[in-house]
């Protein structure tokens, strides 16, 4: 096994399946299974999902007139929903899963404590990572990179929805857009693409922790980055 405890990366939208908002059975189901399959081959599993499918901080704080620091917390609570509802698949497959949060919720999660994080993972459960950074004006993205730097994390792995890794443009819009099997974190930064915030970029550099972008709905994509398949596009 190439690693042996991940950071993966869930986008909110990933959790939409074929709806315009909220969370969609079938995509929970999935991705709960996928997490499973890696954590019966003996990996150590941390997870940070997003918001989006609920709520988008900066899109709807100007819909709504939210400040953005406001806006930014409603996020953080959207988070903590979806992260309840894939503990919960998780639980109902026989995975042992533990939600910390880190705005302080007690009566739904634990409040994160990295130690505590870390045992988890050594005694074989699930970590669900949520409410962001606990701060406005940072993204799950720069969550992911430092939760994924404080509990020494061998790879962060980022589950696109649709897309199957880092393109010159975006593949949706240009159909002439190029696929990049191996980059290095200063052309994400330099040429701005946007698969992941720059300060998530510049973390995982300076811990020297690689990424892997990949596409989500990949039938055993999890499980083949961890066996070292090439998939997606490996960042270092």
């Amino acid at each position: 096994m190439k690693y042996k405890r991940i950071l993966l990366k869930i986008s909110g939208e990933a959790l939409l399946g074929d709806q315009q908002f909220g969370i969609a059975p079938e995509p929970v189901k999935m991705i709960a299974n996928e997490i499973k399959k890696a954590c019966d081959m003996g990996a150590e599993v941390a997870v940070v999902v997003g918001g989006g499918n609920i709520f988008r901080g900066m899109k709807n704080s100007v819909k709504l007139g939210l400040d953005q620091a406001s806006g930014d917390y409603v996020g953080m609570l959207a988070t903590v929903m979806n992260a309840i509802t894939l503990q919960s698949a998780l639980t109902q497959i026989g995975v042992q899963c533990r939600v910390q949060s880190a705005i302080t919720i007690n009566r739904i999660a634990e409040p994160y404590i990295r130690l505590r994080a870390i045992r988890h993972l050594e005694k074989g459960r699930v970590v669900i990572f949520a409410a962001g950074t606990g701060n406005p004006f940072f993204t799950t993205d720069t969550a992911a990179a430092l939760r994924a730097s404080e509990i020494n994390a061998q790879a962060m792995l980022m589950a696109k929805n649709g897309v199957d890794g880092v393109y010159t443009d975006d593949p949706k819009t240009n159909p002439k857009a190029k696929k990049l099997e191996n980059i290095s974190y200063d052309d994400i930064i330099k040429n701005e693409l946007k698969v992941m915030d720059a300060s998530a970029c510049s973390l995982c550099k300076q811990n020297n922790i690689p990424i892997v972008v990949f596409d989500f709905k990949q039938q055993d994509g999890i499980r083949r980055i961890l066996k070292g398949e090439k998939l997606g596009t490996y960042i270092s």
